[in-house]
């Protein structure tokens, strides 16, 4: 019964954890360039993850095993934290890019059910659409996003984004069953840091950074706690359950960082906003209801 709780529990501890990503963002982003603060993130999270595998003695990857980790680590960490960080970063509006990779689940399910004739039940597919309407209703409802307007370069990194965060799921439900959490992610971050490194490099980034303590704070939070809480409690629920469930929990994200930047930031949240987030619990609920 109470390993039944902890599981229900999972889902929502992670959303809540994920969303502090746009909190965290919204702190440090202002003092870095942002593939180099993934770069230094990323940075920190391989050899805290190197301690966790020598405390727990945890059972490396086979080679077919590793690979497969380090395309996810670089599509999931590098592909898509690297395109929406640099889509906000050249004023893309972080509630556009939010209800552009919000897409995610359904464009999951849509290649599952193409590509692989994964069933998707009617519930599940009006649970979804739901949750993008709910989504669409958040976003819209922001007074910081009413009337922005995006640019074609942000608006390609958030697509890429978004190909890239659904590309990852997927290999990473159908190809890595069995792989051990904290040595596979491990091997995601390597090939996340990678990814960013050469995107730093590429873009001509100065490597300069304003050391204020919001910068500090942004950057502890986002390599102890995101980078190892959040994507070990995801790559779990990716292994343990239905990846259009998993990626249904992606739509709570946007609703409770508004939220949540309501509460720190004195942000205005609408009346459509509110509504949009009962819609978006209403969507999820149809999802993962047995």
């Amino acid at each position: 019964m109470k390993s039944k709780t902890v599981t229900t529990l999972i889902p929502f501890l992670f959303v809540w954890l994920w969303s502090t990503g746009f909190v965290s963002a919204r702190f440090g982003l202002p003092y870095i360039e942002p593939f180099f603060f993934l770069s230094v993130r990323f940075a920190i999270a391989i050899p805290a993850f190197l301690i966790l595998i020598w405390i727990v003695k945890a059972k490396w990857l086979r080679r077919d095993q590793i690979g497969v980790q380090f395309l996810v680590g670089a599509l999931l960490h590098g592909g898509y934290l690297g395109g929406v960080f640099y889509a906000i970063s050249i004023g893309t509006p972080a509630g556009i890019a939010a209800i552009i990779v919000g897409i995610q689940p359904i464009l999951s399910a849509m290649v599952n059910r193409v590509l692989f004739r994964q069933s998707v039940t009617r519930r599940q597919i009006l649970g979804l659409f739901l949750g993008f309407a709910g989504l669409l209703a958040v976003i819209l409802g922001s007074t910081e996003i009413s009337g922005s307007s995006v640019g074609l370069i942000g608006l390609a990194f958030c697509l890429f984004s978004l190909c890239a965060i659904t590309a990852s799921t997927i290999i990473q439900k159908r190809y890595a069953a069995g792989t051990p959490l904290l040595t596979g992610s491990l091997w995601q971050y390597i090939g996340s840091i990678t990814v960013v490194v050469i995107a730093s490099l590429l873009f001509g980034e100065t490597h300069a950074v304003d050391h204020q303590w919001q910068f500090h704070a942004a950057l502890i939070w986002s390599a102890l706690i995101l980078s190892i809480g959040a994507v070990l409690l995801l790559m779990y629920m990716i292994r343990e359950g239905e990846l259009a469930k998993v990626t249904s929990y992606l739509y709570l994200v946007p609703p409770v960082a508004v939220l949540q930047t309501w509460l720190l930031f004195d942000e205005t949240l609408s009346v459509m906003s509110l509504l949009g987030c009962l819609v978006v619990v209403l969507g999820v609920a149809l999802v993962v209801r047995d």
